[in-house]
């Protein structure tokens, strides 16, 4: 089995292949770290900047709302996933072949890793434009060149020495204390400078659709579901993992995303002109604090992007595939335009948001949290299905994203992720029915 996956280095020299649990004795993430993690995770200028797409499409009243029911949906969700990694001590895509198939879930490993370039090169455009506003603002200089470099070194870097050496060594420390600095400075100057009644009374102009902003929303957290393993892996407790999840991603999914809705409305609306007045708060020196921590989020990215290609390429190390895939994110930043990615994120949501409900359903229903390890790579195992798929999984599968495609199309008022995530679980409950005994 050790052939058949690439290895994990991490802080203490000792490698973890994606297809073998993590041991006990290494599990050094206690509810604490999990908080830490996930705060530092949700805390970030793309969240401010999804926040900001809410309005003014929506009245401020309306899109505060959106954020308080898709976080909620979205954090639960996320948190449930992160217990399937404490669970198993897989890494995220190791854990889905008992649902999909020792090759089956191939399929979402590729779909993971390219949206994880998508990702990370999106974190490396805003901290690249973020730096270079405030560069402009404060010494009247443009190098977005150096800084799309900077970053994406440094992001490459941090994801080569692996999540054990990161959350420990830096947010632990000292990340942690950097981003309720920023994030509460930016607060204060919102709460002093701002009329916060004249953008309530605002009213919104109608180009969304209020539950198009809860998918929104919950696009953000569901967006690390395909990865969260990949740390959870190294949880010392479930239970620890999932309030440590659920507390830190959750306030500060809320917090960012109203920040974002908020600071965007007093700008004019869109995310545009989010950059320049998170710049102007304080002399930018908010912006500057959660611009060091932003990091976090490029390098979450690129590792899961090694991890989820190292569950299928069986040659290639995740140091490497690292470094790889960092030098792709900055390749990428360096010729695309940051734009709007609204439709990236529904994207994601119409993906993966079915997929999790299949793979909850399966994990904690069909199989009560249980997983057979060592034939995990045995195509003529219990995990081998037919060839290797699990058809029953993916049919449900399908029909969750067909579902989610048409909500969104007809029932826009409706949101489309619960829907979709629920009617993928029950649709594979149901095609499993009468085999459950066997798949536990």
């Amino acid at each position: 089995m050790g052939q058949e996956s690439t290895q994990l280095n991490e802080t203490a020299g000792e490698t973890y292949a994606p297809l073998l649990p993590v041991p006990a004795e290494r599990r050094a993430f206690a509810t604490s770290d999990a908080f830490a993690l996930w705060f530092s995770l949700g805390i970030g200028l793309l969240v401010a900047q999804a926040g900001a797409l809410l309005v003014p499409g929506l009245s401020l009243p309306h899109a505060l709302t959106a954020i308080a029911i898709g976080t909620a949906i979205g954090v639960v969700l996320l948190a449930l996933a992160g217990v399937v990694g404490t669970d198993t001590g897989l890494a995220a895509m190791s854990s889905l072949r008992p649902t999909l198939g020792v090759r089956g879930a191939s399929v979402p490993a590729v779909l993971n890793a390219v949206q994880l370039v998508g990702w990370g090169s999106f974190e490396i455009i805003v901290m690249r434009d973020s730096a270079d506003a405030l560069a402009k603002q404060s010494f009247g200089l443009s190098m977005p060149l150096i800084w799309t470099l900077a970053f994406g070194v440094l992001a490459t870097l941090l994801a080569i020495t692996g999540p054990l050496s990161f959350v420990r060594r830096f947010l632990r420390t000292w990340g942690i204390w950097l981003l309720l600095g920023g994030a509460g400075w930016l607060s204060w100057n919102l709460l002093a400078k701002h009329d916060l009644a004249a953008l309530m009374n605002r009213p919104g102009t109608g180009e969304m659709a209020f539950g198009a902003g809860i998918d929104l929303v919950v696009a953000m957290p569901l967006s690390w579901l395909p990865l969260i393993a990949d740390y959870t892996r190294f949880g010392r407790s479930a239970g620890g993992t999932f309030r440590g999840t659920l507390l830190g991603y959750g306030i500060a999914n809320l917090w960012f995303y109203a920040l974002g809705a908020i600071y965007g409305l007093q700008a004019g609306g869109g995310d545009a002109l989010l950059t320049v007045a998170f710049a102007q708060a304080g002399g930018g020196m908010a912006l500057l604090l959660i611009l060091i921590d932003e990091i976090d989020n490029a390098f979450a990215d690129i590792h899961s992007a090694a991890v989820s290609t190292g569950t299928f390429w069986a040659r290639a190390s995740v140091p490497v595939l690292s470094a790889a895939f960092g030098a792709l994110c900055t390749l990428v930043a360096l010729v695309v335009e940051m734009g709007k990615y609204q439709n990236f994120l529904l994207l994601i949501g119409s993906v993966f948001a079915p997929l999790f409900g299949v793979v909850l359903a399966d994990h904690f229903i069909v199989r009560r949290r249980r997983i057979d390890a060592a034939v995990l790579a045995d195509i003529n195992g219990r995990y081998g299905f037919s060839g290797g798929w699990h058809m029953s999984a993916f049919v449900a599968w399908a029909i969750g994203i067909a579902a989610y495609h048409a909500i969104n199309q007809w029932l826009p008022n409706l949101g489309a992720t619960l829907p979709a995530l629920l009617l993928g679980a029950v649709c594979y409950l149901l095609l499993v029915s009468g085999r459950r005994a066997a798949l536990a």
